[in-house]
C-alpha cells in the first residue's frame, strides 16, 4: 500500500489509493459514501484488526493473553468479530456487557471494570459467570449481598490503584488519588480479613479471581511500558501472599498508543517481546497459577478506522480558506480537540477523494455546528479541493462515535460500516 506522507504527522500505510481516492477495504470512500446515502461515515477495516491482533499474539508468543477493551469501539459487529481473533473481552458497562455475550467469546473471558457499576449491571454480571473487577469496598460488599441473594458465585478480580504511573502516558489511571480501584496500600488488610473471616462483607459466594492494575494509557515509549509491567507484576506479587486463593488472572492493563499528532512516531513493540517472555515467566514461578493479560482498545482498532465527511461549501474569510463539512465535532470529538487535550493538535487529514492533489491549499476544516469549536483541521496543507470533496480523518478506529455528543445540534448522526 501506498504511503500517505503528511507535512508533520507519521505517513499512514495501511490503506490504499485507487485512482487517487483512498480505499477501505478494497472499496473506494466514494463508492462507500453513496452506499450510506450522503451521510457522513465510520469506516473500519475488519482485515486491519485481524492483522494488529495477530502481530499482538505473535509478540506475545503465548505467553501472555490478549483482550479487546471494548470501550474504544463498542460497535456490535465489530466486537463479534473481534472476539474471534482475541483471547477475551473487557467491557465497561451493562450495554457492553449485552454486546460481549452475543458474542463468541465465552463468559469466563469476560471482564467488567470501571467504577460505579449499578446493583442491575452486577446482577447481570454475576448470572453471566464473567469476572468483576472491583473498584472499592463498597462495590465488593454489594457484589457479596447481591450474589447470596442470587445463591450464585460471584467471579471477582480486585482493581488496584497502583503507588506508581505509566510515565509519558496519554492519560494516567493509577498513582496518586483515583476514583479507579482500591489503593494498593489497602488491599493487605482487606485480603487478609478475607482471607480468615473477619471481613465485615458477606464473602460466602465470592470467588477470588486475581489482581487488575491499569497504569496508563495511549504510551508511545517502550521502556516506560515495560517500566510499568514490571512494577505492575511485582506489585501483583508482593499482594498474592495475601490473598485468599490463588492468584489466577493477571491483568497488567495495555496501554500502547498510536500517533495521533505532529511530531510522534508509532510504538516500538519489538523489544516486548523478550521481556514478556521473561515477566510471564517470573509471573508464574511466583503465582503458578496466573495467566497475564493485556488488554487493549485504541492499539486495536484505532488505526482500523477512517472517519469520512462531505465539503459543502468553501469560503474564504479575511485570507484563510474554510472547508465547511457535514461532520464535525458532534460525530468526531476527540479530531476537533476537545476530548482531553490540553493543547488543540490536527489529527492527520486529508481529502480522501483527491489523496495527491497537483495543486496544495492551506485550510481549516470545520463542521455545521454554531460554535468555533468545531474544527477538525486547523492551518493545514492538503489538495485543493473542492464542494462535494470528502474529507478523511484518520486514526479514528477508537473514541470516535461513542465518545461524541452526537445529539448535540440535532444534526444527523454518522453511518458506522465494518468492511
Amino acid at each position: 500500500m501506498a504511503a500517505i506522507e503528511f507535512e508533520k504527522h507519521a505517513p499512514i500505510t495501511q490503506f490504499g489509493i485507487r485512482d487517487n481516492v483512498l480505499t477501505v477495504g478494497g472499496e473506494t470512500i466514494t463508492d462507500l459514501y453513496q452506499r450510506g446515502g450522503g451521510t457522513a461515515l465510520y469506516l473500519y477495516d475488519r482485515t486491519l484488526f485481524a492483522q494488529r491482533a495477530a502481530d499482538l499474539k505473535a509478540l506475545f508468543g503465548g505467553h501472555v493473553d490478549l483482550h479487546y477493551a471494548m470501550k474504544a469501539n463498542p460497535m456490535p459487529e465489530l466486537v463479534r468479530f473481534a472476539a474471534q481473533h482475541v483471547d477475551g473481552l473487557d467491557v465497561a458497562s451493562g450495554r457492553e456487557l449485552d454486546v460481549a455475550l452475543t458474542s463468541a467469546c465465552p463468559p469466563g473471558e469476560i471482564s467488567f471494570a470501571g467504577p460505579g457499576k449499578q446493583p442491575g449491571e452486577l446482577a447481570k454480571a454475576i448470572d453471566a459467570g464473567i469476572t468483576l473487577n472491583v473498584e472499592s469496598e463498597v462495590e465488593l460488599a454489594r457484589i457479596g449481598r447481591i450474589a447470596t441473594e442470587k445463591q450464585r458465585e460471584a467471579q471477582v478480580a480486585l482493581r488496584v490503584n497502583p503507588d506508581f504511573q505509566l510515565k509519558t502516558s496519554g492519560m494516567k489511571m493509577g498513582g496518586g488519588a483515583q476514583q479507579f480501584g482500591i489503593d494498593a496500600e489497602r488491599i493487605p488488610a482487606l485480603l487478609e480479613a478475607w482471607r480468615d473471616g473477619s471481613l465485615e462483607i458477606d464473602t460466602r459466594h465470592l470467588q477470588f479471581r486475581g489482581f487488575h492494575i491499569y497504569s496508563g494509557s495511549q504510551n508511545l515509549q517502550c521502556d516506560a511500558i515495560r517500566e510499568a509491567q514490571e512494577k505492575t507484576v511485582e506489585l501483583a506479587v508482593r499482594l498474592s501472599a495475601y490473598a485468599p486463593a490463588p492468584v489466577q488472572t493477571l491483568n497488567i492493563g495495555g496501554g500502547f498508543g498510536i500517533p495521533y499528532f505532529p511530531g510522534e512516531s508509532p510504538l516500538d513493540t519489538a523489544p516486548l517481546k523478550e521481556h514478556l517472555a521473561d515477566l510471564s515467566a517470573r509471573a508464574r514461578q511466583a503465582m503458578p497459577q496466573t495467566r497475564l493479560i493485556i488488554e487493549l482498545g485504541r492499539y486495536l482498532v484505532g488505526e482500523c478506522g477512517v472517519y469520512v465527511c462531505e465539503i459543502t461549501d468553501k469560503k474564504i474569510s479575511r485570507g484563510k480558506t474554510f472547508l465547511i463539512t457535514n461532520g464535525g465535532l458532534h460525530h468526531h470529538l476527540a479530531a476537533s480537540g476537545n476530548f482531553g487535550q490540553i493543547i488543540r493538535k490536527n489529527y492527520p487529514v486529508i481529502v480522501g477523494s483527491r489523496v495527491n492533489g497537483a495543486q496544495q491549499e492551506r485550510v481549516n476544516v470545520v463542521g455545521p455546528l454554531c460554535t468555533p469549536l468545531d474544527l477538525l483541521a486547523n492551518d493545514m496543507t492538503m489538495s485543493e479541493a473542492s464542494i462535494g470533496d470528502l474529507i478523511v480523518v484518520f486514526q479514528s478506529g477508537a473514541y470516535g462515535y461513542t465518545a461524541s455528543p452526537l445529539a448535540f445540534l440535532s444534526h444527523p448522526p454518522p453511518i458506522e460500516m465494518l468492511l
